[in-house]
């Protein structure tokens, strides 16, 4: 008997208490589906998760949404994506931990994100974490870059901090809500792994996409897609978008798997617009279904489920019609919708990617460049006359190359308020992003604290400069008042490691 079946025999009475319906049925038989947040509570006690973080991996994976137990690309089910494919059976896995069917894990949230958190425990228990180690969020990192059964060190990187990117930026969704909070994650070996959210000219070698260096080099697996010579032995002269039912992580881990059977040039990532190139342009790769458009077009996943909508974000609008339109300027395609079309548009298609919830208006605006500025947009930089401000405390450096402008600034953590301030004048009241532009490294914070001052008071979230620097990032939303103020400071309190760097942000209304 495993141990996790031993604790889940242990906690039987209390769990089963909340899903049987009648004796001598089936414990998941006829059970009403408890509430999300009741469900991820239960789950993360019986099996001493911590709870934010299986909310945040939950949300990394499929922004909680279980799709009524259809599966993803990659054979993944319900809200915690629990696998079943010829590399990844983490869905037998959770079956066999918790004794569930695999029908019901695959269909009833609350099962499925028990079957989740019991996978998740096996991971941590095979690592050794103890009881005192579990109650540390910070402690599971390669924990849950081994639940992403990623196809290699840089890949499990990248999806174990998408998910602690959730717990330092927040997470407010479905009726289920994580407060940001501060949380070192310990990377353990993967911290060597290249960080594939780096940009810039510190970014480590061979990250640049050979043809398009605004994205990621990742290649697909050979036996995903076909060496070619295009445009001499074809002719490009369309786009294809797809959307790629499964993360930005996965989808990327998924087409270097070979028996994928399955690829496309670009992916492009929800939060923030990053992009990662698998296939080069002159190759075909296999994402149509029709060997001729296969020949023919390139091939754009975007991160997200066709079915919801909270997917499709401004910025990878954004990023993906900068590369659309790149693609068509570089090949001659017609920047419209002949030339650009979606998956379920291509001759014979079974897929309806990119589905209703895509909005073809915004992206062909920003495409054809109609539309593709916010309406407002200020940037302010450390060094920008009358809008920053720093007690002494803060040094000037200008070791990174990741550098925004000239200069940046840093100061050690401290239990103390000593804000670094930037003031913005803004235009009207209403709802504006903020982005925040940092150079990273491995001696800056762990869980730096950004601080909004919204119209409702201010409010803070934690972000990792020891990664993704060199490039914005955007920390979510927010309703800012009119007029000239202090709108986003930077925190030396936090009990997070290293520098805690200030460098510049921007702040937008779309």
């Amino acid at each position: 008997m495993t141990l996790a079946r031993t604790r889940l025999a242990a906690l039987a009475t209390s769990i089963l208490a909340v899903i049987l319906v009648a004796a001598g049925q089936p414990a998941w038989s006829q059970a009403k589906e408890p509430a999300l947040p009741a469900a991820f509570a239960k789950a993360a006690a019986a099996h001493d998760v911590p709870r934010d973080l299986l909310v945040a991996l939950a949300y990394a994976e499929t922004h909680l949404d279980g799709h009524a137990g259809e599966p993803s690309a990659s054979g993944g089910y319900g809200v915690m994506h629990l696998v079943s494919n010829p590399t990844n059976h983490s869905l037998e896995r959770a079956a066999d931990l918790t004794g569930l069917p695999a029908d019901k894990l695959k269909s009833d949230d609350a099962a499925n994100i028990l079957g989740g958190a019991a996978v998740l425990r096996a991971h941590a228990d095979k690592l050794g974490l103890d009881e005192s180690a579990r109650k540390d969020a910070g402690r599971w990192y390669q924990a849950v870059a081994q639940y992403g059964n990623a196809a290699s060190p840089e890949l499990a990187r990248l999806y174990a901090d998408a998910v602690y990117e959730g717990l330092g930026l927040g997470i407010d969704l479905r009726g289920v809500r994580v407060k940001p909070q501060e949380v070192t994650a310990d990377r353990g070996d993967l911290a060597k792994a290249r960080d594939l959210n780096a940009r810039g000219v510190d970014a480590q070698a061979a990250v640049a996409s050979p043809d398009y260096p605004p994205a990621a080099w990742v290649a697909a697996s050979s036996s995903n897609y076909r060496v070619s010579n295009r445009e001499t032995s074809y002719n490009i002269d369309k786009v294809v978008i797809h959307v790629t039912q499964g993360s930005y992580a996965g989808t990327i881990s998924w087409f270097q798997n070979p028996s994928a059977q399955v690829s496309a040039h670009y992916v492009v990532k929800s939060s923030n617009g990053a992009i990662t190139q698998m296939v080069r342009d002159k190759d075909v790769a296999w994402h149509a279904g029709n060997s001729s458009y296969n020949n023919r077009s390139i091939g754009i996943e975007h991160e997200g489920f066709v079915n919801d909508a909270s997917w499709f974000t401004d910025a990878m609008y954004r990023a993906s019609a900068a590369l659309t339109r790149a693609l068509c300027d570089k090949y001659g395609i017609p920047k419209n919708r002949t030339g650009i079309i979606g998956h379920n548009e291509v001759p014979g298609a079974t897929h309806t990617d990119p589905g209703s919830h895509w909005n073809w208006t915004t992206y062909m605006n920003y495409v054809t460049g109609g539309g593709g500025t916010p309406s407002w947009t200020t940037t302010v930089d450390n060094a920008t006359s009358g809008q920053f401000t720093a007690s002494a405390n803060w040094g000037t450096s200008t070791y990174s190359g990741q550098r925004h402008g000239a200069d940046y600034r840093f100061a050690d953590p401290v239990s103390a308020s000593d804000p670094a301030w930037y003031s913005a004048t803004i235009p009207s009241a209403g709802t504006y992003q903020v982005e925040v532009w940092y150079p990273a490294d491995t001696g800056y914070n762990s869980s730096a604290p950004y601080i909004v001052a919204t119209a409702g008071g201010n409010q803070t979230v934690y972000v990792d400069q020891r990664s993704g620097g060199g490039a914005w990032r955007s920390i979510g939303t927010f309703s800012l008042n009119a007029g000239t103020q202090n709108v986003v400071g930077v925190s030396r309190w936090t009990s997070g490691t290293g520098y805690v760097i200030a460098d510049a942000v921007r702040i937008s209304k779309p």
